[in-house]
């Protein structure tokens, strides 16, 4: 046996005796990973779930929590917890050998990483029943972690707290090395007459669907999609030049327009398009984040000024 295959069987079986449940998933929401914490559990064998997803496991969390936190891990790149106190019991577990009984209670974290160029997410699944004093103390750690949060509740990609962490850290990181960060500012065009016109629910269902959109665009695990505020979105792009960031922009333009999303007739587009405005770090000028922000924010006024649905850097449009 080599001292690889030795590390490797050793890690298999530290996993499958820790106390906790362990789920790995790939990219399309495969199961990589499934311990025995899980199988006695859940009823499911390892080997009765392998590379099936987990939402045709267990069904019950599309549209959960769970959901939203493994989409923002794969697609952003960021790291959730599942509050404890608004669900229970995400995942359909119960105590060992007791496939009838009560639910156990559960918390729940979602953690992000890249394998080999390839996008994964590791699900912890703990069990937190037990005494009042155990259970008060995970409320209290539950309600620190959503005040921390940094996934916007409604899209599930990067909230502005956490875009601006990220492009402090970025800004950072471009100071040292002197390497390359673009910034681009997104808004939906003619928002305001969609909602009017289809009502607010449909609204937060164009934001979800071009939330996911942008998200899926950005395949580098240092690249961030977050909601920046309201209809508009951000895209924080390292080691990405001004040109670069531009054809970028105008590849996530044509996509958000292909999804061709139905408009409001008062709308300048027949379908949902996206407006970009578009700035990258210069040392002498656009050097701190505020700075950067109002220079791809002045960008977004000029695409819009300038008919909607385009690119702009520093007020001029951008070829399409």
């Amino acid at each position: 046996m080599t001292a690889t295959t030795s590390s490797t069987s050793l890690a298999l079986r530290a996993l499958h005796l820790v106390d906790c449940g362990i789920v790995v998933l790939d990219a399309a929401h495969g199961i990589v990973l499934w311990n025995r914490w899980m199988a006695a559990r859940s009823g499911y064998g390892g080997a009765r779930v392998q590379e099936r997803s987990l939402f045709d496991v267990f069904p019950e969390l599309r549209g959960s929590r769970v959901e939203t936190a493994v989409l923002a891990a794969l697609a952003s790149n960021v790291a959730a917890s599942i509050p404890q106190g608004q669900d229970r019991a995400p995942f359909p577990l119960r105590e060992a050998g007791s496939f009838d009984g009560a639910r156990i209670d559960q918390g729940v974290s979602v953690t992000p990483f890249v394998e080999d160029g390839a996008r994964f997410c590791l699900i912890e699944i703990r069990d937190v029943s037990g005494t009042v004093d155990r259970e008060r103390q995970l409320r209290e750690h539950a309600e620190t972690l959503r005040a921390r949060s940094y996934v916007d509740g409604l899209t599930g990609i990067a909230n502005r707290r956490y875009f601006d962490v990220a492009l402090e850290r970025e800004l950072r990181r471009a100071h040292r090395s002197a390497s390359p960060l673009s910034l681009l500012l997104m808004d939906i065009d003619s928002f305001k007459a969609y909602n009017d016109h289809f009502g607010h629910q449909q609204g937060d269902a164009c934001l979800c669907t071009v939330a996911q959109a942008l998200a899926a665009m950005l395949k580098r695990p240092a690249d961030v999609a977050a909601r920046y505020g309201g209809e508009e979105f951000a895209a924080i792009l390292p080691d990405t030049t001004l040109e670069q960031a531009c054809a970028h922009a105008n590849a996530i333009r044509e996509h958000v327009a292909s999804l061709a999303l139905v408009q409001a007739p008062a709308a300048v587009r027949p379908v949902v398009t996206l407006s970009i405005g578009v700035a990258s770090f210069d040392k002498l000028r656009l050097n701190e984040a505020g700075a950067l922000i109002a220079a791809a924010d002045r960008a977004l006024y000029a695409a819009k000024r300038g008919g909607r649905d385009r690119v702009a850097v520093d007020g001029e449009a951008s070829p399409d």
